[in-house]
C-alpha cells in the first residue's frame, strides 16, 4: 500500500530531474537495478541505465493517432523524457473515441501539438517536441539524432519510406556494417481486432520491404460488378463514388470528392441508397459510406493499447539492454479470445531496400516499357505507387518515364508504348527507379530473356 501513497504524475508543468520525488521510478528500478532469470546475458544491474533513460535517450514517435497516443503515454511513464513526435494530421471528432489525449475543444488542431502539450502538462519532467509535418520533410541529420524510432502509422507507404531512410543512414567499412550507424525501428500496426509489433535492426534483420507480402493490397471491387451486378452495400457506394460523382458533378466544375466533407458524403450516401433499393441490397449506412470513401478500417481502442504496450516494451528493452528484444515479429488477434504468436521474419537476399545489390528485371527485348511499369507496381515484393524510371544512355541520363510532373509525364508517355529495344536499352542495363515508397533510388539490372 506504500506505493499507492506516492505522489502521482498529474500535477503538470515542466521540471528537470531534480523534481523527481522519492520512489517515483521504483517500478523502473526493479528492472534495471537487480538481476533476474529473464535478463540479457550481458546485462549488469546499475543505476546508470535509469539515468540514461531520464537524461540522454532520445526517442522519435511517428504518428500521434490511436497507436501514437498510447505510445507517448507509455514511454513517458517508463522514464523516457526526451521524445519527439511527428504527425501531419489534424484532430477530427471521429478520433475522440480512442485517441485519448484529445478533447472536443482540440478538434481541428494538429495531433502532434495537442498530444505533446497533454503529455508535457501531465507528466512532470517530460519534454515532448511536436512536429506538424510529413516524415518526408526531414533530412538525414534530423533522424540521426535519435537512439530509437517507433512507428504507429496507418500507411504502408510511410512505413516503407521510414524503413528506407534508416537503411540509407547505415555506413559500411570494407563491406562490414558499422553497428553505431544502426537506429532500431519498432513498428506497430493494428486493423480492427488484429495487430502486430516488430523489431527491425536495419542492415541486420528483416526490414519492412523484406516482408512486404505480409501487407495485403488494398481491396478494389471489379468495375463490371460495380456497374452491372452489385451484391454488397459497398458495391453501391463505389458506384456512386466512381461513376455517378464524375458524371453528375453535384457540386459543380472539377470539384473532387472530399471524404472529410459531410455534404459530399451525404450525397454519396443518398445515391448509394437509391442504387441499393434498385437491387434490393440492404446495409448501406452513412458510417459505411464514410468508411468506403475514406478507406477507413474500423479501429479498436483495446487493440491499440495492446500493440502500443508491446512496442513500448521493446523500446525499453533495447534502450536498457535489460532483456532480450523480440525476435522479431509479434502477431496479436482477439477476434475469438486472445491469441498471440511470435516468429522470426527472415531477410531477403534480394530485398530491394536492404540487400545493397541491384534487383534483376527479366524481360524480353520486345517487352514494352508499360509492362515494366506494371511489374513494378503489381509485384508483391515491390508494390510501388508511381515509379519514375531513368537510365544512362551514351553517358547521359535519360528519363524513360516520370508520372509525378505533368509536363514530363506528357513528354515521356509515348515511351510506354515502345519496346525496350526501341528505347535503346541493352542486356545488363541498369535502371534507376524512384518512388514515394522510399527516399532512396532503387537500382534494377535489366536481363533480357529469349
Amino acid at each position: 500500500m506504500a506505493d499507492a501513497e506516492e505522489p502521482m504524475a498529474v500535477d503538470g508543468g515542466h521540471c528537470d530531474i531534480s523534481c523527481d520525488w522519492d520512489g517515483r521510478w521504483n517500478h523502473v528500478r526493479k528492472f534495471l537495478e537487480r538481476p533476474g532469470p529473464f535478463t540479457h546475458p550481458d546485462f549488469e544491474p546499475s543505476t546508470e541505465s535509469l539515468q540514461f533513460l531520464l537524461e540522454t535517450c532520445k526517442i522519435l514517435v511517428i504518428g500521434a493517432g490511436g497507436l501514437g497516443c498510447e505510445l507517448l503515454k507509455n514511454l513517458a511513464l517508463s522514464g523516457f523524457r526526451l521524445i519527439h513526435v511527428v504527425d501531419m494530421d489534424t484532430i477530427d471528432v471521429s478520433n475522440l473515441n480512442r485517441q485519448f489525449l484529445f478533447r472536443p475543444k482540440d478538434v481541428g488542431r494538429p495531433k502532434a501539438e495537442v498530444a505533446a502539450d497533454f503529455i508535457n502538462g501531465r507528466i512532470p519532467g517530460c519534454k515532448v517536441v511536436p512536429h506538424f509535418k510529413k516524415i518526408q520533410d526531414f533530412d538525414e541529420s534530423f533522424y540521426r539524432q535519435f537512439h530509437i524510432i517507433v512507428c504507429g502509422l496507418d500507411s504502408v507507404i510511410a512505413r516503407r519510406w521510414m524503413n528506407g531512410m534508416l537503411i540509407s543512414l547505415l555506413s559500411y567499412e570494407d563491406g562490414i556494417l558499422d553497428p553505431s550507424s544502426i537506429i532500431p525501428l519498432i513498428d506497430g500496426g493494428t486493423e480492427g481486432f488484429k495487430g502486430n509489433a516488430r523489431v527491425i535492426l536495419p542492415g541486420m534483420t528483416a526490414c519492412i520491404d523484406c516482408t512486404l507480402e505480409l501487407y495485403p493490397p488494398q481491396i478494389n471491387f471489379p468495375m463490371c460488378t460495380i456497374a452491372s451486378m452489385p451484391r454488397l452495400p459497398e458495391h453501391c457506394i463505389e458506384y456512386a463514388r466512381i461513376l455517378q460523382w464524375p458524371k453528375e458533378k453535384p457540386f459543380g466544375g472539377e470539384i473532387n470528392l472530399d471524404g472529410d466533407n459531410p455534404e459530399h458524403i451525404q450525397w454519396v450516401f443518398d445515391k448509394a441508397q437509391e442504387r441499393a433499393a434498385e437491387f434490393n441490397i440492404t446495409g448501406v449506412t452513412y458510417r459505411l459510406t464514410q468508411g468506403v470513401v475514406k478507406r477507413i478500417i474500423p479501429a479498436v481502442a483495446s487493440t491499440n493499447a495492446v500493440i502500443a504496450a508491446a512496442c513500448a516494451t521493446e523500446v525499453f528493452k533495447i534502450a536498457t539492454s535489460a532483456y532480450i528484444p523480440l525476435n522479431n515479429y509479434l502477431v496479436f488477434n482477439d477476434v475469438d479470445g486472445l491469441y498471440t504468436y511470435t516468429f522470426e521474419a527472415e531477410r531477403k537476399e534480394n530485398c530491394s531496400a536492404c540487400s545493397q545489390v541491384p534487383q534483376d528485371l527479366q524481360f524480353p527485348p520486345s517487352a514494352k516499357l508499360q509492362e515494366v511499369l506494371e511489374y513494378l507496381t503489381e509485384n508483391a515484393s515491390l508494390q510501388m505507387k508511381s515509379p519514375a524510371i531513368t537510365t544512362t544512355l551514351e553517358g547521359k541520363n535519360k528519363t524513360l518515364y516520370l508520372q509525378s510532373v505533368k509536363s514530363i509525364e506528357e513528354r515521356t508517355r509515348p515511351n510506354l508504348c515502345k519496346t525496350l529495344k526501341e528505347l535503346g536499352l541493352s542486356d545488363g542495363q541498369e535502371l534507376a527507379v524512384a518512388d514515394v515508397t522510399t527516399p532512396q533510388t532503387v537500382l534494377f539490372k535489366l536481363n533480357f530473356t529469349t
